[in-house]
């Protein structure tokens, strides 16, 4: 496949599309209930602002977690400037939305009133907020008992110019980022994304005009932009200058990425191009017609045809090594020192650390990769669970490449993923007894 071609595709991939349109019913029925209390108006959808990264254009198709401020009327401000305003006004909203959906799980969360939509996986977090008369608008923060203020405005507006002035690249670069973070479990938030795609559009002009024949090329510099970050906790977002956080490390991956770009590019035209983009942006990127029957049963298993995947937390799996009459090793310490994984090992993969609170079900993948797994019809790869709570058991059989991946899914969305390399120096990874 041609380069414009892989990415005109990826891009179509990525649209909301008509979830769209059921965002936006979601939107303005909540809209709804809250001016029927604080204005006395039915039916009216006034009074709303998406926000975050649906507000800014820039969300992808899974987009789970939406932002909305609801404007409340000035002529209330006054009832809430005490220390408990804060909590009264999430508590008011949150009992309004209570009262329109009876079934849902509603909650306040220190600054927004989570809604949880089970039926379609939707999170939305509103935010009752007072519009200031230079755009921004005052919210209420629980936990510091004040108001604060947040300037998504001018998020939205700076975007939209960014927008405009690189042909509509900066969301389409946007986009893919977001696609590279939900395949390769990197662990940032939306503004924090859209802030380093507008900084390394600052840096270059290069590519402002550029169409999806150099896309190529424009990712490839936008990883070595990103790898090359120096490392911080924190950035100043664009637009509001209001400070973002870095929730972990995205170097490394970013790294990752842009060797894998140097791949593809340099495979460019060939059916390795197509694998290497997308083991950067996951299964939204097409791969090159086959030629030829295979000669094995291909099961592999998708885990983004199974939920939405909008990773928001840190997952880390390591795998303990066994076998009689010696001591246990950590696979990744084995692969750090270069020490070699033979066959007849028990293999049992757990997760090591994860930042996403409980409840959440774990969801696993065993992939066998090369001659052997397909001369023996054992590709496997498809999603089972745990063969017990938190724990993955399988046992070294024979050499090739093989993978096991970690998925944390919660309320029905796949929030955090990791990776492990299993690769037999003499003899896939074949289960034991995987549930």
């Amino acid at each position: 496949m041609k380069t414009s071609e892989i990415f005109d595709a990826l891009l179509e991939a990525l649209k909301v599309g008509e979830t769209a349109t059921v965002i936006a019913s979601r939107r303005d029925e909540i809209t709804k209930a809250l001016n029927k209390d604080f204005r006395s108006k039915e039916g009216c959808t006034d009074y709303k602002l998406m926000v975050g990264s649906f507000g800014r254009h820039t969300a992808i198709k899974g987009v789970s977690d939406l932002d909305m401020i609801f404007i409340l009327p000035p002529g209330v401000r006054s009832n809430y400037s005490s220390d408990t305003g804060p909590r009264r006004i999430l508590e008011r909203v949150r009992d309004d939305l209570k009262a329109r959906y009876t079934d849902t799980e509603i909650r306040v969360d220190q600054c927004v009133v989570r809604v949880q939509f089970k039926s379609n996986a939707f999170k939305f977090e509103v935010q009752p907020a007072f519009k200031n008369s230079d755009g921004s608008f005052d919210y209420p923060d629980t936990v510091a008992e004040d108001w604060k203020v947040t300037k998504p405005r001018k998020e939205i507006a700076t975007t939209k110019e960014c927008n405009d002035r690189t042909s509509t690249n900066m969301r389409h670069l946007a986009r893919m980022a977001r696609a590279w973070k939900n395949a390769n479990g990197v662990n940032m938030g939306g503004l924090l994304i859209d802030t380093l795609v507008h900084n390394f559009f600052a840096q270059t002009d290069d590519y402002d005009l550029a169409g999806t024949g150099s896309f190529d090329l424009m990712v490839r510099d936008f990883f070595a932009f990103l790898k090359d970050e120096p490392e911080q906790d924190r950035y100043l977002a664009l637009g509001s200058r209001q400070w973002v956080k870095v929730k972990a490390k995205f170097q490394p991956k970013a790294k990752k990425a842009y060797g894998r770009c140097l791949d593809a590019i340099e495979n460019e035209g060939k059916a390795a191009a197509n694998k290497k983009w997308r083991e950067i942006f996951g299964t939204s990127v097409l791969l090159a017609v086959s030629e030829g029957a295979k000669s094995y049963r291909d099961t592999e298993e998708f885990i983004e045809d199974w939920y939405p995947i909008d990773i928001s937390g840190t997952v880390l799996i390591d795998c303990d090594v066994t076998q009689n009459g010696w001591r246990p090793t950590q696979l990744r310490e084995m692969l750090r020192t270069g020490v070699l994984l033979k066959a007849n090992k028990g293999l049992k993969f757990s997760v090591t650390s994860c930042t996403i609170a409980q409840p959440y079900e774990l969801k696993w993948k065993v992939l066998n990769r090369g001659p052997e797994a397909e001369r023996r019809n054992m590709v496997r790869g498809q999603i089972v669970g745990s063969s017990k709570p938190g724990v993955c058991l399988e046992h070294s059989d024979f050499k090739g490449e093989h993978v096991v991946e970690c998925y944390v899914v919660k309320d029905g969305v796949v929030v955090a993923r990791d990776r492990i390399d299993v690769p037999i120096s003499n003899t896939s990874v074949k289960p034991t007894n995987v549930s």
